[in-house]
């Protein structure tokens, strides 16, 4: 049991930044909506997110640089600076929906519906400046992330899995009626998307190398990332259940528009105590993925420009810190004037389309070089799944081209 603790750390971070405010809400989402039938989908999720992270965790163990030093030195800097722009966009104005989560948990454990625009601006601020601050005055800043983020993962899951005990303890209080009309895939897309995150697979190969792990770590990179991810499967098969239990098939149609929203919907049946385990459970997921997904936006930024790929270095916590700012920023704007983040919103879809398949070649790719021989030749189940995992990817870019053509279209 000691080595299996000592083998997980790099993939539960990505496990925690993975499991944050969308994939609460898109899980709930699906299990009101579509009840059992979601959890195959988390199952095939859950095993591309392995095969992607394994893949990414031994390319940092095997390499001796870092992914885009690996890519630069074989497709030139043109094809890694694209790279990074696309990632460092995305987590930039996405991480909104972390701050906007965050207030949403904070109202829902306090038991509060709105706070006034200049409560919940402040806190943003307060607590955004707490994290640059913490950017710059750790001296070990990956050890503490690691340690952090062990303790939120055991918090999400004793707070989703108590939910899912009570749920199942207790009647369901009305009689379940089979939906009348076909319901909305694009929760089931969104669960997909949230839970294979190609983006977050991509930043293990960087996190291996903050844990210092080479050749000789192999096994334990491939165990890291088997029990990591299936521990965000887990939990988000447990969110999906507890949402079925409650929601599916109510007489009233039950609309769950953001994570505090369901967290405020679960108080009437099982009271204000259930209100606020799965409110923690919340502010935990926003909490995780908060400063890991702007570090890894900052990071592959900073290595894709050759200022640095190392959490040590100046160009990672400089990056990482623009991008919790424009995250805020964003936030800011969504709640002083709701709607005006939509443009921004799309903008970073737009890049999805074509990052995110991007991201999925380029570990394909050096996954699949002559070079890699002997011991460092990547197994092939792993790079078939990973290969499956890329053409998903490029079927959820589709989705979302044809998602932002119809806003750009008014369609």
């Amino acid at each position: 049991m000691r080595g299996l603790l000592k083998s997980i750390g790099p993939a539960i971070i990505v496990a925690a930044v993975v499991l944050g405010p969308g994939s609460i809400l898109t899980s709930s989402k699906v299990g009101a909506t579509f009840g059992v039938l979601g959890l195959p989908v988390v199952v095939c999720a859950a095993v591309l997110m392995i095969g992607m992270v394994a893949l990414s965790a031994r390319l940092g163990a095997v390499y001796e640089g870092s992914l885009c030093t690996e890519l630069r030195e074989r497709l030139g800097s043109g094809v890694t600076i694209v790279i990074g722009l696309i990632l460092f966009g995305l987590v930039a104005l996405f991480q909104s929906s972390n701050n906007i989560a965050l207030i949403g948990g904070l109202e829902a454990l306090f038991g509060e519906s709105e706070w006034s625009l200049g409560m919940r601006l402040g806190i943003l601020l307060v607590f955004n400046g707490l994290i640059v601050a913490s950017l710059y005055l750790l001296r070990n800043l990956y050890s503490s992330v690691e340690k952090l983020m062990k303790f939120l993962i055991g918090l999400m899951s004793l707070a989703f899995l108590v939910n899912l005990v009570v749920a199942y303890s207790r009647p369901r209080g009305y009689v379940p009626v089979e939906p009348s009309e076909t319901p909305n895939l694009l929760p089931l897309l969104g669960m997909i998307g949230t839970t294979f995150s190609v983006g977050g697979a991509f930043y293990q190969a960087y996190l291996v190398k903050e844990k210092g792990w080479g050749l000789g770590d192999l096994r334990k990179g491939l165990t890291d990332s088997v029990v990591s991810i299936s521990v965000l499967g887990i939990m988000t098969m447990a969110i999906l259940l507890t949402s079925y239990r409650v929601f599916y098939g109510h007489e009233e149609s039950v609309v769950l528009s953001s994570v505090g929203e369901v967290a405020l919907q679960l108080e009437p049946l099982f009271g204000p105590w259930a209100r606020v385990v799965f409110a923690s459970g919340i502010l935990a997921g926003a909490l995780s993925s908060f400063l890991v997904n702007c570090l890894i936006g900052g990071t592959v930024m900073s290595d894709s420009l050759g200022k640095g790929a190392r959490l040590s270095d100046s160009g990672p916590v400089h990056l990482t810190a623009l991008a919790l700012v424009i995250g805020m920023g964003v936030a800011m704007m969504f709640f002083a004037r709701e709607g005006s983040t939509v443009v921004l919103i799309t903008i970073a879809q737009a890049m999805t389309v074509l990052g995110i398949p991007a991201l999925a070649a380029a570990l394909v790719y050096l996954g699949t070089r002559k070079d890699l021989k002997g011991e460092r030749k990547v197994p092939a189940p792993i790079i078939g799944i990973a290969g499956l995992g890329f053409l998903v990817s490029c079927g959820l870019a589709c989705l979302t081209a044809v998602k932002v053509y119809g806003k750009l279209t008014g369609g």
